[in-house]
């Protein structure tokens, strides 16, 4: 096929690897346009696979950012590690996102030797150009194209959009013909009590900061549509300790009231509508490790 000849239809899937952290989820979210997955400065905050669409006139684009790929600790991790690396063999491109900030290390090498056994074609993504100066892109990328034969290297900025355009252009070069599989409206193949949860969870881990680790979950109890064309949602925020409860309560209750109100814009601008948000927090005990709750908390390994 002639990867130059931009006549048909071009449709596939591209996958988004990289360490914890690198920008994964932001760059996901610049390109569908909208919040469909969720952004912290804390590692491994994606668990799932998230699929983000992006139609246009000539092709459709099929996104998947995975959890970031690191040393796991507890089965959560496993899990997370599981479905990273199985969406290397299911997609037409893999895009391998690096920090530009951050230094060639262990976590790096660790995923290159993944590559190795590995024959679909991969661009080397550099983000966080806007941090540094552009003298040091030069000295990265040539120590980059030392270590593996990249189909592409293209340094990008997602926070703030540069060089975004480019890489669209390259990865439908790449992408075999094929048929639009989603509708033109659709940004996410997640449904939207997914999506919901994740808005809930990033705002209870930005606001908790340090405080509380990733032993949190968000899992929906109700989401209907009243007849004043109001949505009520109704969550529970678990946590793996009573000190972590208190924390996300907060005084008064002047940390859950904050989680929710933040939540909630975010929500609205989702739905398109008024939102009633309850939440509560409980207490689950070392829920990372028991598969049970795992899969109570939509962390199901046959779905990978």
């Amino acid at each position: 096929m002639n990867i130059n000849n931009q006549t048909e239809h071009k449709s596939g899937f591209i996958s988004i690897i990289g360490r914890p952290n690198v920008g994964k989820s932001t760059f996901l979210n610049r390109v569908i346009g909208q919040k469909i997955a969720i952004m912290s400065d804390k590692p491994q905050t994606t668990r799932n696979k998230v699929q983000g669409v992006l139609t246009k006139d000539d092709a459709q684009l099929i996104f998947i950012d995975t959890p970031g790929i690191h040393k796991p600790k507890h089965r959560l991790g496993d899990f997370m590690m599981k479905v990273a690396q199985n969406t290397l063999k299911e997609v037409d491109l893999i895009l391998f996102m690096v920090n530009a900030e951050e230094g060639f290390g262990k976590g790096e090498e660790f995923i290159l030797e993944k590559f190795q056994t590995v024959k679909t074609p991969i661009f080397l993504v550099i983000n966080k150009i806007d941090t540094i100066h552009p003298d040091q892109l030069f000295t990265i990328i040539e120590s980059y194209k030392e270590k593996y034969p990249f189909k592409e290297i293209i340094p990008i900025s997602a926070l703030e959009g540069n060089n975004v355009e480019t890489l669209l252009t390259q990865i439908k070069k790449y992408l075999p013909e094929g048929p639009q599989y989603y509708p033109a409206d659709q940004v996410t193949d997640h449904p939207e009590r997914f999506i919901v949860s994740e808005l809930i969870r990033e705002k209870a881990l930005h606001l908790t900061r340090e405080e509380i680790p990733h032993s949190l979950a968000v899992v929906m109890e109700k989401m209907e549509r009243k007849s004043n064309d109001v949505i009520n949602v109704m969550a529970t925020i678990i946590v793996e300790r009573d000190s972590q409860k208190g924390i996300i309560i907060g005084k008064q209750g002047s940390m859950l009231k904050e989680i929710g109100k933040r939540a909630r814009i975010d929500i609205e601008n989702l739905l398109g509508n008024k939102v009633y948000l309850e939440l509560w927090v409980k207490v689950q005990k070392d829920w990372r490790n028991k598969m049970t709750q795992l899969r109570d908390f939509g962390f199901r390994e046959d779905e990978y």
